[in-house]
């Protein structure tokens, strides 16, 4: 087997293993939305009295120190708040974020519930690319991955057009590159390490790579 062909191969295992993963832990997820009955009227109350002042009353957040949360997915919007809160055996939150805590350990699982759906519901503002010099790393990444450090394609979860798919992978297209890269870090860090496989992919990627695919998402609609 040539070397090509190994690095393919390679990569295809990777991309599987990641995508596997992500999905086993991601079933919670499923369940809870479901199942539940949702009153988005009730999430809405909550985002315009309690998540207004960082997200913005649709979710359309006005800086990139807090991350857009129109159009997000409802189940993945879920699972972080209650990943921000730390679950009945377990000694911490599985995210760890000291505003969010307050925020997220204040409402019950109902609340949860509504107010994912009312963001999930809002249609989101279109983002752009900061730097045009970034748009041809962050495409091949988000296109193709990195084969010889074992980065799958951004795409392979978050599609082509960075809508994500429901439950599993969330949406990253017009988000603000900021925020993704913030995320990316922390990932790489260890101070955000409520997913396995972004930890695993965020440690192969150098800051610039990070920031060039944070970029590209950025402008993705």
């Amino acid at each position: 087997m040539n070397r090509l062909c190994k690095t393919v191969l390679v990569t295809q295992v990777v991309v599987a293993g990641v995508v596997g993963t992500i999905v086993a832990g991601t079933a919670f997820a499923a369940e809870p939305a479901a199942t539940v009955k949702v009153d988005t009227n009730r999430g809405q109350q909550i985002a315009t009295t309690v998540c207004v002042a960082c997200h913005a009353a649709d979710g359309n957040s006005t800086s990139g120190a807090y991350p857009k949360l129109a159009g997000q997915h409802e189940a993945y919007l879920y699972k972080q708040l209650k990943d921000f809160v730390a679950q009945p055996g377990a000694k911490s939150p599985e995210r760890k974020n000291a505003i969010m805590l307050g925020m997220a350990g204040a409402l019950n699982d109902q609340d949860a519930h509504n107010v994912a759906a009312f963001f999930a519901s809002q249609t989101p503002k279109p983002g752009a690319a900061k730097n045009p010099a970034d748009v041809a790393l962050g495409e091949k990444i988000w296109r193709g991955g990195i084969a010889d450090k074992g980065v799958p394609a951004c795409a392979s979860c978050h599609g082509a057009t960075g809508a994500g798919v429901p439950v599993q992978y969330p949406r990253l297209s017009g988000q603000w590159q900021d925020y993704t890269v913030a995320q990316l870090t922390a990932f790489q860090q260890g101070t955000r390490a409520n997913s396995a496989p972004m930890t695993a992919i965020a440690l192969r990627l150098t800051d610039q790579e990070i920031k060039a695919v944070a970029d590209y998402a950025a402008g993705l609609h």
